[in-house]
């Protein structure tokens, strides 16, 4: 029988044997385009390929980011509407997708969404089978589970951006409301990303202090001070702004 340390330390996947510099961003909308010029200043890759449907707008943002290159580490800059550009791939960042329109759910683009991701990610795993792929285009935990289940990638190699935006604005918001660096503020929320996500109250700390030591009804309607409101107006307010949150969350797992 192994033991609690070999059992604890079991490997995941065999360990690359390139050092895998190449990374493919799909879609070259906002959040793709924050992803790709955040990649390129913090010297993170030495290839960028970048891949959409568009020519016209592909080439323009190669060009703006290919111009910018006397001001950073070289790079190998490469776009194309054919897949085959991201081949070689150590990560594939998917932000392409439909646009969702005010006022509609994130469930609503599920299906607009399916049809999109069926040229995509068949074509990202033929040409980089070793790649991992990190999604967050929306819905993004339904469309994560559509592109493990495209793919047939193991589920270790299909990432999500999940709730970790959600709970970073939380985050953002009890320090504004306590007057305390974000950095000392921990609080998560749960479930899936967006309208339908859950705030842990139970779990939130101030350094280490539980606000539920202090208050026992902090989160809750009979709250006075209505933290219970927080959660609201993180899932309402920001629909349509997360491009360099997206970049931060991105570059904190996988490179920082």
């Amino acid at each position: 029988m192994a033991s609690l340390t070999d059992q604890l330390m079991a490997e995941v996947q065999p360990a690359l044997t390139t050092s895998g510099g190449k990374v493919t961003v799909v879609g070259v909308g906002q959040v793709g385009m924050a992803c790709a010029f955040s990649l390129l200043t913090q010297h993170i890759c030495s290839e960028l390929a970048l891949v959409d449907v568009m020519p016209d707008k592909l080439r323009g943002e190669m060009m703006d980011l290919q111009h910018g290159l006397t001001f950073l580490r070289n790079v190998k800059i490469e776009a194309s509407t054919d897949y085959a550009c991201s081949a070689g791939s150590r990560l594939c960042i998917v932000t392409a997708g439909a646009r969702q329109r005010e006022g509609e759910s994130r469930l609503s683009l599920v299906q607009r969404n399916v049809d999109i991701f069926k040229g995509i990610i068949p074509n990202l795993v033929k040409h980089s089978p070793n790649c991992i792929l990190l999604v967050v285009s929306n819905p993004v935990d339904i469309m994560t589970y559509v592109t493990w289940k495209l793919s047939g990638l193991p589920k270790n190699r299909v990432i999500g951006s999940g709730t970790n935006l959600d709970s970073s604005r939380f985050r953002f918001h009890l320090s504004q409301k306590l007057n305390v660096a974000p950095s000392s503020c921990h609080g998560w929320i749960i479930g899936e990303h967006g309208d339908s996500s859950v705030p842990v109250w139970s779990g939130v700390n101030i350094a280490g202090v539980r606000l539920r030591d202090l208050n026992p009804l902090v989160g809750t309607a009979e709250d006075p001070e209505k933290y219970n409101e927080m959660h609201k107006e993180v899932v309402n307010r920001y629909c349509f702004v997360c491009c360099f949150l997206v970049v931060s969350y991105i570059l904190k797992i996988f490179f920082i």
